[in-house]
């Protein structure tokens, strides 16, 4: 953003500690922050109505959680968790958020970019999880943290991969083992290590670049 910009729409900043797990919205309340996260990476989820949990975004510091407070104190029918550390996280009201984009000045444009980017990112993954192999979904899902998280070992449990990808557990250790056999992956004791960023790509959808991709055309924009 031009020096101006950005200087104001730094006064209206504040850097927040926040935990893995922490719930930031949760569904059926008013947004009333938006988060910036400078590491790791949050989800957004959709809850069905036995409380199961599915992932719909996944958003790291390209990006913000919240941007639904622009519609004012409209319920919120999501949640958003905070799924890998975030350190640092920045956070805006969103009286602050609204004023900002009421202005129509450069965040306005940066951030009416990344929402068009993120649904289109939301489009791909409704796809993804219709028409792919939960295998290629794995391993889309793995290259997404890695990228987001910026290291090729993470904390990570079976049963958070289950919620993520609305799998059974069952399910996760079987696709998960075929990946670390073929030397993809290696899991141990909750912790996950991308062996083969290239193999696993292969193994794979067209929706990990294609949504990458996307996101990517929001920063490398002129």
């Amino acid at each position: 953003m031009p020096p101006e910009d950005y200087a104001r729409v730094c006064r209206s900043i504040t850097t927040v500690d926040v935990k893995l797990k922490q719930l930031l919205h949760k569904p059926g309340e008013a947004i009333r922050h938006l988060y910036f996260p400078g590491g790791g990476f949050c989800s957004v989820l959709t809850v069905l109505a036995d409380g199961r949990m599915v992932e719909v975004a996944t958003v790291g510091r390209e990006g913000a959680v919240g941007l639904s407070a622009i519609a004012g104190d409209g319920l919120n029918p999501s949640v958003t968790m905070v799924q890998a550390h975030v350190d640092p996280c920045f956070r805006m009201t969103a009286d602050a958020y609204r004023e900002e984009m009421g202005r129509q000045g450069a965040f306005y444009q940066l951030l009416m970019r990344y929402s068009q980017a993120m649904a289109g990112f939301i489009m791909q993954s409704t796809a993804c999880n219709a028409v792919h192999h939960f295998e290629q979904r794995l391993a889309r899902w793995l290259l997404l943290a890695r990228d987001r998280i910026g290291a090729d070992q993470f904390p990570m449990t079976q049963e958070f991969l289950a919620m993520m990808l609305g799998a059974s557990r069952p399910t996760v250790t079987i696709v998960a083992g075929t990946l670390q056999k073929a030397g993809l992956i290696k899991y141990r004791r909750g912790l996950m290590t991308i062996v083969d960023p290239e193999g696993l790509e292969r193994a794979s959808c067209e929706c990990y670049r294609a949504s990458t991709d996307l996101l990517l055309a929001v920063t490398d924009h002129p």
